[in-house]
């Protein structure tokens, strides 16, 4: 495919579109996050990986594909965690993609979870790297999670993008960290918490580039395990996507979620990263038995609570 028609293809549907018809399709509204650490990687997959980052990369792209192919059937997407492979040099690079590639290849929804955030130029780069359609393929990426605390002109060159490439954004607004408050808890004379006021401007952002679901290309990444939250976000951005992390290893419940769901069944994302994919090690099943079973008992009770 050319490079021009990679870019038509991809901008004809906006990712808010794209989504709600994924879940639609899938009943799903999980996002597994993979995370793939060398040392917890099952033993059979571990090898000669310890030898180098070509063999560690190999045994972390076999991992994330493997989980994949076992998930698939449950999630609309994953969530691919860019540190694990930049650990590893240009073989984890490499990885990085071929693990994307994989599951869009498969039918899911791919978000880079990279937190870029710079200005001008760099942030054009950035938002080249993760949206924009390569030479001889798609973008490696249909999302990537972005820092809104550098302000509105880190932000403005992703949503460039995604109104260029069809491509999406989770902007940080409310972290799942308890750290998070140290900055984002902080009132304004106004009374409001910082995290309120960089909501607002998130949701401005989202509003020329919104779908004909309704939904915003431009989402926001709210932690679960503050479930307040969950419901001010809602009610602070009506049209974007929330991205929630916090189920499973940090404490949150799919309960916990149920009042980000009240703008539609795909406006909200629950990620779950370390529960699914590493349960064989509290199973003791096979490693891709074990992450199906999680996966499809989640998005079972995602669905439930989002009362969908």
């Amino acid at each position: 495919m050319s490079e021009r028609a990679a870019d038509v293809d991809v901008a004809a549907a906006p990712f808010g579109d794209r989504l709600a018809d994924a879940v639609d399709a899938r009943r799903s509204q999980l996002v597994v996050g993979l995370d793939p650490q060398l040392e917890l990687l099952p033993v059979e997959l571990r090898g000669d990986a310890h030898l180098g980052r070509d063999a560690a990369a190999e045994a972390c792209a076999r991992f994330c594909c493997g989980l994949i192919d076992a998930v698939a059937h449950y999630v609309v997407g994953v969530k691919t965690q860019i540190a694990f492979f930049e650990a590893l040099g240009g073989a984890g690079l490499s990885a990085f993609e071929e693990v994307c590639d994989y599951a869009r290849a498969a039918g899911l929804l791919v978000i880079a979870d990279a937190k870029r955030g710079d200005i001008g130029s760099t942030a054009r780069a950035y938002a080249s790297a993760y949206l924009e359609p390569r030479n001889t393929a798609g973008p490696v990426a249909d999302a990537v999670t972005v820092n809104s605390y550098l302000g509105r002109d880190s932000l403005e060159p992703f949503v460039s993008a995604c109104r260029r490439t069809g491509g999406g954004i989770f902007c940080l607004v409310k972290t799942s960290n308890p750290g998070g408050s140290d900055v984002q808890d902080l009132v304004l004379s106004d009374q409001r918490p910082v995290w309120h006021h960089v909501a607002m401007m998130v949701a401005e952002l989202g509003r020329d580039v919104v779908g004909e679901r309704g939904l915003s290309s431009v989402g926001a990444v709210v932690g679960a395990t503050f479930p307040r939250a969950v419901g001010e976000a809602r009610r602070l951005l009506p049209q974007a996507v929330l991205l929630l992390p916090g189920v499973g290893a940090q404490g949150a419940t799919p309960a916990d979620v149920a009042r980000a769901f009240t703008s539609g069944p795909a406006s909200a994302l629950v990620t779950v990263s370390r529960s699914v994919i590493y349960a064989f090690r509290i199973e003791g099943a096979d490693w891709r038995t074990a992450a199906a079973a999680e996966a499809a008992r989640l998005r079972d009770e995602v669905w439930a609570a989002s009362g969908w």
